[in-house]
């Protein structure tokens, strides 16, 4: 981060000056932490879209160009490259991983798969119809009762060891979470087996029938976990950074992190996505419901196409793409009439001018609820593997915050439209 030029802002007749700050890449910043000790005024950003609240080196975004980098990489080049298990090396780390420092993380990592055994009694308290998020919410956010050598946040090996331990073990409640609301018994972790192919068979395998994880299959999960991984300082990102600006532990930080992305707006695109082809129905209700998201006043929306940041087709989107059409190959799911009416929507609209002038293409919602849907993954759980996926970058986002020698409690500040002070009126006198 250099500091080159500066910014000068008017208010009142005078004129002051403020550092313009320049990153690596992507648009700079001007540094506003004095605004208000020079100017006696705050700025107001509802949404902190014009803001940057931090400095930053695990990922960037430019979505005019559809770029998505991971601490420099191409997330293009990680999904067909690289594990799922390697990227989140790379976050924690900065680097992608030797053979010898691969094997290591990886046998580490694997034996904090297990929970606590008293861990399990937590589940009996919930209804067997609890959304899983809530079960993985309260669950993640109580782990620090169990787990009290790695809260020291002063300590680098205590981060180090809660990231790891958190990555390891939110799979494993995720799991149980979707077990307990089948009524099905909970499956233990599998320390021989990768990230991916543990998850698919805590998931689905069942006590006396064994169950093969399916190679095709095993890589989609994985590509779906590494393409969820990070997303710069999105909503549940900047939650688990203003949570752990107070110091809190890093599992009272991933649970919050967990609340803001179970909100629709952020984790349940794809569940969305989902809900509106079971609204369609059929490939003869396309054109009229088309039709009906191009009238503004109808408030239909295209679900699981276009997306904030990205203004061009979503990177994560094109892999998805491809891997969405190797499970249904390797599913023989071609005739399922869900997934049959996705892919025309997929064709009929992108081929549609009138969404491809305004770079509506499909995003990695869409395909990747497909994706879990073809798998047999309920909508109840879509939301969960992302929080699942998602772990890594909070976590690796809160290691970078708390190791930031300038790091400070968050505090925003706020445009005050209420009542001026007045006077207190008694009960008797009140009209």
């Amino acid at each position: 981060m250099s500091e080159n030029r500066s910014a000068t802002f008017g208010l009142d007749g005078l004129s002051r000056q403020f550092p313009v700050l320049e990153g690596t890449i992507g648009p700079d910043v001007v540094d506003m932490r004095a605004l208000s000790q020079k100017t006696g005024v705050f700025s107001f950003d509802p949404g902190l879209g014009s803001t940057a609240t931090c400095t930053s080196a695990i990922s960037y975004i430019d979505g005019d160009k559809g770029v998505l980098l991971h601490r420099g990489y191409p997330i293009e080049d990680l999904a067909l490259n690289a594990s799922f298990t390697e990227t989140a090396y790379l976050l924690l780390y900065g680097e992608l991983p030797t053979a010898a420092q691969y094997q290591a993380f990886r046998t580490d990592m694997n034996t904090h798969r297990l929970l606590n055994e008293q861990i399990r009694n937590f589940f009996n308290g919930f209804r067997r119809d609890a959304h899983p998020m809530a079960i993985l919410c309260g669950t993640v956010g109580a782990l620090s009762a169990f787990y009290h050598d790695g809260l020291d946040i002063s300590e680098p090996k205590a981060r180090d060891l809660s990231a790891r331990r958190l990555i390891a073990k939110v799979p494993t409640i995720a799991a149980w979470a979707y077990k307990y609301s089948i009524g099905e018994p909970f499956i233990y972790p599998d320390e021989e087996m990768s990230f991916s192919e543990n998850f698919l068979h805590m998931l689905f395998a069942r006590p006396g029938n064994h169950y093969r994880v399916n190679p095709v299959l095993a890589r989609a999960m994985d590509r779906i976990l590494l393409l969820h991984a990070d997303h710069e300082q999105n909503a549940s990102t900047t939650t688990v950074r203003l949570v752990g600006s107070t110091g809190a532990n890093p599992y009272a930080c991933i649970a919050a992190g967990i609340a803001a992305l179970w909100g629709p707006a952020h984790g349940g695109a794809n569940e969305a996505a989902l809900g509106m082809l079971e609204t369609i129905g059929t490939r003869d209700g396309i054109p009229a419901f088309l039709n009906e998201v191009k009238n503004r006043n109808s408030g239909v929306r295209l679900m699981g196409f276009g997306h904030r940041v990205y203004k061009n087709f979503d990177p994560r989107a094109k892999i998805l793409q491809a891997t969405c059409h190797e499970v249904i190959e390797e599913l023989g799911l071609k005739r399922d009439p869900l997934l049959d009416l996705a892919m025309e929507l997929e064709r009929v609209a992108t081929e549609d001018d009138y969404f491809v002038s305004r770079r509506l293409y499909p995003n990695v919602d869409f395909y990747s609820g497909l994706i879990l849907k073809a798998l047999g993954i309920p909508k109840s759980m879509f939301t969960v593997l992302f929080a699942v996926a998602r772990t890594v970058g909070w976590v690796s986002q809160w290691k970078e915050m708390i190791e930031e020698p300038s790091v400070r409690i968050s505090r925003p500040r706020q445009l005050y439209i209420g009542a001026a002070e007045r006077s207190f009126i008694p009960m008797s006198e009140r009209r």
